[in-house]
């Protein structure tokens, strides 16, 4: 068992981790407005391919490195690579009206931000499990709720730094916080695995990872199109103003982690099997209600935002523990393998949607393929949620 600092710190890291990881889609507005950057559409999504590339790159290399270096420095270069991340996006502020420069260093920075994502949340999950093993599952969904919590603080943050008229505050206040985690983060042991364990993930991943994998790409694009397109079909389809929009990517990022926490007390009377097998098609129905929606429907936008948050919200952190406990002796790599594929559906939904929208394909189209893909999602819940969590 872990002391209760490594615990603390493990879910403070959550939360940061969660603020780091959308400053730059909370910063979307920002990024589109022609009076700051100026980005296309293309541009904008343009961004998060540097991201998704490094991102899927550490996660697979992540067990690798663990194995040879240690979780803690995984977690720890993790960390720092997000440090990075923060100290560039804020000096592209330098560069907003030469919009190529601008867009150079932001392409710098979102490799970085994918690089601290993949080494830091597999490794993050990793020490959840192995610190709480008789309650990993429960453990790796409250991590991931104050994951959750992060991603929803990050729009609120941006809202209220744009309101003071320094928008750049939040990427201020992201490495700020990582300095104070990297600080508390050094001096503790953070041990995850025996010898043992590691001389056994040596085998490989194993066929049935395929089946995770698949899921977790049809989840990243799913919440994606909410996590990353959301405030832009607030302000162009609804009508809605910015404060309105970052309302609406603070109500689904909450009820994203309004929904773990809630599905991890419940467990015991709803079986996590059954909520994963029910939150696809919610998450599905909320998507074509979403498409559906039209001008001055703003009110209605942040709550359908809101309930997509909730059918987001226990499915990645669900496929992986159902991973890690059916493959246990591939816990690590197959966690990392997880957040690696769920970073190539972010990438499709995060760069591809900005050519569509160029080309004249419109919000809502995208939002009702979507709920095609959830549907997808829904059906293959059922392989995957195949056993009981605790066989």
């Amino acid at each position: 068992m872990a002391s209760r600092n490594e615990t603390n710190v493990v879910y403070a890291a959550g939360v940061v981790q969660g603020i780091v990881l959308v400053t730059f889609p909370a910063a979307s507005t920002i990024f589109t407005d022609p009076s700051d950057y100026g980005f296309t559409n293309t541009q904008y999504g343009f961004l998060f391919i540097p991201q998704v590339l490094t991102a899927i790159s550490a996660a697979f290399l992540g067990a690798w490195l663990a194995r040879r270096i240690g979780t803690k420095r995984v977690y720890l270069a993790g960390l720092l690579a997000s440090l990075t991340s923060m100290a560039l996006l804020i000096l592209s502020t330098f560069f907003e009206s030469r919009t190529y420069w601008a867009l150079l260093v932001l392409l710098i920075a979102t490799a970085f931000l994918g690089t601290g994502f993949g080494l830091t949340v597999p490794a993050l999950n990793a020490m959840s499990a192995a610190f709480h093993p008789d309650a990993a599952e429960r453990s790796v969904l409250v991590l991931n709720a104050l994951l959750g919590l992060g991603t929803a603080l990050a729009p609120v943050f941006v809202a209220i730094f744009v309101g003071l008229g320094f928008w750049w505050g939040l990427p201020v206040l992201s490495a700020t916080l990582l300095v104070l985690l990297i600080a508390g983060s050094i001096p503790l042991p953070l041990r995850v695995r025996s010898a043992a364990t590691v001389a056994r993930e040596r085998g490989g991943i194993p066929g049935r990872f395929w089946v995770f994998a698949g899921f977790a790409v049809l989840y990243g694009i799913c919440e994606t199109v909410n996590g990353n397109w959301s405030q832009l079909d607030m302000t162009r389809e609804l009508g809605a103003s910015q404060t309105q929009a970052a309302i609406a990517l603070t109500s689904f990022w909450a009820m994203v982690t309004v929904g773990r926490i809630v599905f991890a007390a419940i467990e015991r009377w709803v079986p996590s099997r059954t909520t994963y097998r029910v939150l696809p098609f919610l998450l599905a129905a909320t998507l074509v209600f979403i498409a559906l929606l039209g001008n001055g429907d703003a009110k209605l936008g942040v709550l359908a935002f809101g309930i997509a948050g909730l059918g987001c919200s226990a499915l990645l952190p669900l496929t992986i523990s159902f991973g890690q406990h059916e493959e246990a002796a591939a816990a690590a790599a197959l966690s990392g393998g997880v957040i690696a594929f769920y970073q190539v559906g972010y990438g499709l939904a995060a760069f591809g949607v900005g050519p569509l929208l160029d080309h004249g394909v419109g919000l809502p189209t995208v939002y009702g393929l979507a709920a095609v893909i959830a549907l997808a999602m829904g059906l293959l819940s059922f392989t995957v949620a195949r056993r009981p969590a605790s066989a």
